[in-house]
């Protein structure tokens, strides 16, 4: 496993990891048993992964403490990501400095630890992420307890990123960065200069950039949001990337290579949730994209969005 340094945190961790959104989900995606979600974290540790991104409200808290129960006895080997904002019982937003006190105390009891070593504030709205905002003092001072060792934000696009880059202290962000969501690539001057720890989340389009989708495939959940003329213009996007990566590995490995080729990505988290994805996934370490392939995927984004100005739906 290649191991990459997390921006000024100074934390080593592998270059693919462990997205644990769909750990422990026992009602979509064909339902996952407690014992198969303990063998996944197992194999992943196996290979090598020692970073793990959760949040209370995935699996309505059952990712956050099946991870504290794959990982018991080895929490210093492990970078144990979790989140803030989206309350697990009824998915409503709350950022409050209350609540993430309360959500951090919750959090640390189902992962069985005394400490994260990020927290995120999970997908906020845009006054959230100035550091005027009372979460940054209240994760200032989480910090100062010794129960978070880093902290930032988990957000979407080119302007939340620079705010809180120019706003806050953040030292960590995920950000949604992928083949056919390249918004966020619009700051990584300001992410080099701030030196930032980016792990990139969604980095296969939830399962587009698989190649397992097509016009015709049908969705529910909350993939349901995607409308018809949606599906369509995403089938055809990933018709022309295929075309630009060519067949000399699958689709999802080139896709997680395109975004291992920036130097500001630290890591990518795909979700895993059976043993052929982990082995998908983990196929990827230590792939590259050449410079062209990876300048003609920049190039295609720019024309298919108008250069950031009509960004696919999400």
């Amino acid at each position: 496993m290649n191991k990459r340094r997390l921006g000024q945190t100074g934390l080593e961790v592998s270059e693919v990891a462990f997205g644990a959104w769909q750990l422990g989900n026992y009602d979509q995606w064909g339902g996952m048993t407690d014992a198969d979600a303990l063998n996944l974290v197992a194999a992943a540790r196996d290979r090598g992964c020692n970073l793990f991104d959760t949040a209370p409200n995935y699996a309505k808290t059952n990712s956050e403490r099946l991870l504290g129960q794959a990982l018991k006895g080895q929490r210093d080997q492990v970078v144990i990501v979790s989140k803030f904002g989206h309350r697990p019982k009824d998915g409503a937003l709350d950022f409050s400095a209350e609540w993430f006190w309360e959500s951090l105390h919750q959090s640390l009891e189902r992962l069985q630890t005394d400490h994260l070593d990020v927290m995120l504030a999970h997908s906020p709205p845009l006054e959230v992420l100035n550091g005027n905002h009372e979460i940054w003092p209240a994760m200032r001072e989480a910090q100062k307890q010794g129960k978070i060792r880093f902290y930032g934000a988990s957000t979407d696009y080119s302007h939340e990123v620079n705010e809180v880059l120019d706003t806050t202290d953040a030292q960590v962000l995920e950000l949604l960065f992928n083949v056919l969501h390249q918004d966020v690539r619009r700051s990584f001057d300001k992410v080099r200069e701030k030196d930032v720890g980016v792990i990139t989340k969604v980095p296969l389009d939830s399962g587009w950039l698989s190649g397992k989708y097509t016009a015709s495939s049908t969705f529910d959940g909350v993939r349901a949001r995607w409308s018809a003329d949606d599906i369509a213009a995403r089938a055809k996007a990933v018709e022309t990337v295929k075309t630009i990566v060519g067949d000399s590995a699958p689709l999802a490995q080139q896709a997680l290579a395109y975004l291992l080729s920036y130097n500001e990505v630290t890591a990518v988290i795909p979700g895993i949730r059976s043993m052929a994805q982990l082995d998908s996934n983990f196929a990827a370490v230590g792939t590259r994209l050449s410079d062209d392939v990876k300048a003609q995927l920049e190039a295609f984004w720019n024309e298919l969005t108008d250069n950031g100005q009509s960004l696919l739906p999400w």
